[in-house]
Order: structure tokens, then C-alpha cells, then sequence
């Protein structure tokens, strides 16, 4: 249920609602808008109590919200949720892109792969070191040590990392090396992981999963939210259809339709969403054109002999270069501009 004031309210008399519902046990979340402050209540609201709230001094309305998902709705949270990593802010107008290998191979690579994602504009370096697959022959990724070496360039070349994390007993570990952790589209549904990363201190950014409805996603969020972590991202990366020619097929209309369920930024992965590395530019552009607040993007300095295998969607470093270039072309036209990058470190 949420209670909505006006922003000219007296702040009392918005103490004195508040005080009203702690006393019943229930806790409130305050989300101040342009024109009105909504006061949410979690928690089992009784019929006495919502008529005891309708009839206070500066309450304009008592909305009960009958969505499964409560902190993940825009009904009790009406402005966009900003995200801001170290002066990096995702979110609301801002366009983040994040860069890089589908895993981590070795120091050089990631190394010169941070180089390359900085030197183009982009804000987040992304690489996996912990890799789920469908085959369990498959490269698996090399683990700790890779999420050293994607700190460290990362560190290096002035940018956020964002990693996968695959269970709740690596979210630990990867939340001490990584800026934003990942759950993959296997994992959507993890409700163990979701859980913990509701604790984790680190923002997430929650892929919908291959055959999952926008309420399945939201209801995935609301775990992580529920547990205190309100620095979410929803990540659009394709669904399973009947059609073979692309991985998947990327869901376009999932992002307005998030963002007018939800206050959460809203991220684009075309290159999961295709599959094929010509395919990755057209749909990241149409992405931006559709609202999305971010890209997530692979790019490899010799994809075709990627230890993933998954070179086929991957951007040489000159053609995501020139994507970024056109998005910045882009970008103004449809309200976005370039979220603020950070500073490298200082060479010792």
C-alpha cells in the first residue's frame, strides 16, 4: 500500500503519518517525486489502518498496489532509480556502455581490452571468471584469479568491472573485486543467489531469463530489493523462440515496457540478444532508440579464437568503436546522453 502526500506538505505532518505506520510494525519507504511524496508500507496493512491514514491531515490518497512485485513497481517508487558507482550514474537519462571479453583469459588480454573500452568511451569493463555453460566440457572460465586481473585493469584504465557470479557462496568473493555483480539467465530464477545478493553491498544487474515473462523478472528483482539492496538493474538479453537463425530474439518492446512497470534502470545485451556479430550494431542502436538506459556488450581483440567460443557475437575493437561514436550521435536524439566515466589510476 502506499500513501501519497503532496510535496507542499508540512514535513511534520509527513512525520506524523510515518510515525502512525512504524507503530504498527510495518516499514516505510519515502520516495519524494516531482510533484508528490509516496510513503510505501511493507507489510500486512489491516482496513483500519488504511482508513486511519486516508483521514490524516496532508494525505491525498491510500493506493493499495495489487502487483506481486511491491518495491520493484513504479506505483511505489514513481521517478527513476539512479545508480551511482563512483560518479558513474545509471539510470534516468544517463546511457552507460559496458565492454568487453565474454570471459577473462589472461592479465594481457584483459589488459588491453580495458584499454581498448576505455579509449572508446565506454564506462564498465565486463568480463565473466566464472562461466556457466551448457556443455560441462566447456571452458568454465578461470576463476579467482581472473577477477584479480579484471580488477586490476579496471583499476588501471579508469573503469567499473561487472562480473557474473553464479551461486550465493562466490557472491562474497566477487563482490570484493567487481563493482556490479551479474546473474545470468540461468540464474534469474536462483532464488538462494537472489537472496544474497539482497545483502551483498554491490549493485546487480538481473538478466531476464530465456523464457521468462517482464513479471517473472520483476518478482526476481523484488527478492534482491526485499533484501535491502535497492541498486538494481534489469538486463533485456533475448528469449527463446521458435526462430534459429539468431541465438535469441531480442525482445525490443521489453524495454518501455519495463520502464513504465518499473523505476529500475533498463540494460540491453544484443550481442547475447543475436548471437551474430552483425547483428549486434543494428540492435544496440534500435536499443538506445527504444529508451534503454545501457548497452552490455562483447568485444575481443581476436574473437574468432575466443576460449568461450562465443566469438561470433563479438565486436572486433574497431567496430565497437564506431558503434560508440554513432551512439554518441544518437543518444541526444532520443533524450540520453553519456553517464561520466572515471578517472585511470595513477601510474606508480
Amino acid at each position: 500500500m502506499i500513501v501519497i502526500t503532496s510535496n507542499q506538505t508540512p514535513q511534520e505532518q509527513v512525520n506524523d503519518i510515518i510515525a502512525v505506520i512504524e507503530k504498527q510494525g510495518l516499514q516505510v519507504h519515502l520516495s519524494r517525486g516531482a510533484d508528490h511524496t509516496v510513503i510505501g508500507l511493507i507489510g500486512g496493512v489491516t482496513p483500519s489502518l488504511a482508513e486511519h491514514l486516508r483521514q490524516m491531515k496532508g494525505v491525498q490518497n491510500v493506493v493499495k498496489i495489487t502487483k506481486s512485485y511491491k518495491l520493484a513497481s513504479r506505483d511505489f517508487h514513481p521517478e527513476d532509480t539512479i545508480i551511482d558507482i563512483r560518479g558513474v550514474k545509471i539510470g534516468g537519462e544517463n546511457l552507460v556502455v559496458m565492454g568487453g571479453p565474454c570471459a577473462v583469459e589472461s592479465p594481457e588480454q584483459i589488459d588491453e581490452i580495458a584499454r581498448l573500452v576505455k579509449a572508446s568511451g565506454g564506462q564498465v569493463l565486463r568480463g565473466g571468471a566464472f562461466k556457466p555453460r551448457t556443455g560441462p566440457y566447456s571452458f568454465q572460465g578461470v576463476g579467482v584469479e581472473g577477477l584479480t586481473m579484471m580488477a586490476e585493469a579496471g583499476k588501471k584504465h579508469g573503469l567499473l568491472t561487472i562480473t557474473e557470479v553464479m551461486t550465493p557462496e562466490y557472491v562474497d568473493i566477487c563482490a570484493e573485486h567487481a563493482d556490479i555483480l551479474q546473474v545470468g539467465t540461468r540464474n534469474m530464477q536462483n532464488f538462494d543467489l537472489l537472496r544474497k545478493l539482497g545483502t551483498c553491498g554491490r549493485p546487480v544487474l538481473l538478466k531476464r531469463g530465456f523464457s521468462a515473462t517482464y513479471d517473472e523478472l520483476l518478482n526476481a528483482a523484488e527478492y534482491i530489493l526485499a533484501g535491502g539492496n535497492r541498486d538494481v538493474m534489469l538486463c533485456e538479453r533475448g528469449i527463446r523462440t521458435f526462430e534459429t537463425y539468431t541465438r535469441n530474439t531480442l525482445d525490443l518492446s521489453a524495454i518501455p515496457v519495463l520502464q513504465s512497470l518499473s523505476h529500475l534502470p533498463v540494460i540491453s545485451d544484443p550481442s547475447h540478444g543475436t548471437g551474430r556479430r552483425e547483428l549486434v550494431e543494428p540492435m544496440a542502436k534500435a536499443s538506445v532508440a527504444a529508451g534503454a538506459n545501457g548497452l552490455i556488450i562483447e568485444m575481443h581483440t581476436d574473437p574468432d579464437n575466443s576460449m568461450t567460443g562465443d566469438g561470433v557475437q563479438s565486436l572486433f575493437p574497431d567496430q565497437f568503436d564506431k558503434l560508440l561514436r554513432d551512439l554518441e550521435k544518437l543518444a541526444p536524439l532520443v533524450g540520453r546522453k553519456f553517464s561520466e566515466s572515471l578517472e585511470a589510476a595513477p601510474i606508480a
